[in-house]
């Protein structure tokens, strides 16, 4: 039987002026090895990797990124392990003068033990990033309120936590993360929590834009399978939410209705 082609054509994702047809962002940490990241990454289809600026070796050689093909994939710096709105800035222009990207996927900590956001930091660190030229890409916890706040100060996208990072547990609010759909107009992506691909593929059911994802890939048995697994997913899901859902219902609804069947003997 001939491959079904003719679906409905979707728009793609985009951050920064750059389209991506991949809704799938991954991240560069918590590998076994460096060839098992790569083939995880070219698995996975993506086309955006998230580094964390002040994890980087920016001294010395074997940096990561001897490995990441700048040809293939574009750079998401993180700021990830900042405490302040500060560390984040500060962080943030070290990216950009070391070349790596005016796109910063913005993180402000505010508990070293959860790792959930310090959201009023984050909100002025978003202010005055997007004044001094960068696409700002927040990191927040599922709160509708903040992120319509950070869409109101200039961010690109709102990236709220589907779960606590690296746990694992999956889409925990998804009604949160449905308000939030509803509230912004800004691309709306999960990011931490996902730990299977049954997770990506809600996120994406729900009508996010994209997922970002790198423990439940990375420590994954098999990261490159996984990677594959999660692909599928966020495609298959995203694909399901442009195609629309039949409404839920409490009651049965005959598939095959009885009205103008002809009367058996």
């Amino acid at each position: 039987m001939a491959e079904y082609t003719e679906y409905k054509k979707d728009e793609p994702l985009r951050f920064g002026g750059k389209e991506f047809t991949s809704r799938l962002i991954v991240g560069s940490s918590k590998y076994p090895d460096s060839d098992t990241m790569q083939k995880a990454w070219e698995a996975s289809g993506a086309e955006m990797i998230t580094v964390a600026i002040r994890r980087m070796n920016l001294t010395t050689g074997g940096s990561l990124l001897d490995y990441i093909d700048l040809n293939r994939y574009t750079l998401l710096p993180n700021t990830a392990g900042c405490y302040t709105a500060e560390e984040a800035i500060r962080t943030s222009f070290i990216a950009r003068e070391m070349g790596l990207s005016d796109m910063i996927k913005l993180e402000v900590i505010g508990d070293e033990k959860t790792l959930f956001p310090d959201t009023a930091a984050l909100v002025e660190a978003t202010k005055v990033l997007v004044k001094e030229g960068f696409v700002v890409l927040p990191y927040t916890n599922d709160d509708p309120i903040v992120a319509k706040r950070l869409e109101d100060v200039g961010a690109a996208a709102v990236m709220p936590l589907g779960a606590p990072i690296g746990s694992g547990l999956g889409i925990r609010n998804p009604y949160n993360i449905k308000i939030i759909l509803e509230t912004v107009r800004v691309p709306v992506v999960v990011d931490a929590g996902v730990g299977t691909a049954s997770d990506a593929a809600i996120a994406m059911e729900l009508g996010c834009e994209g997922v970002l994802m790198n423990t439940g890939i990375a420590a994954a048995k098999d990261p490159v399978t996984m990677a594959m697994a999660m692909r599928q997913a966020v495609e298959a899901g995203r694909r399901a939410y442009v195609a629309g859902r039949i409404p839920k219902k409490l009651y049965a609804s005959a598939s095959t209705p009885l009205e103008g069947m002809p009367e058996l003997l």
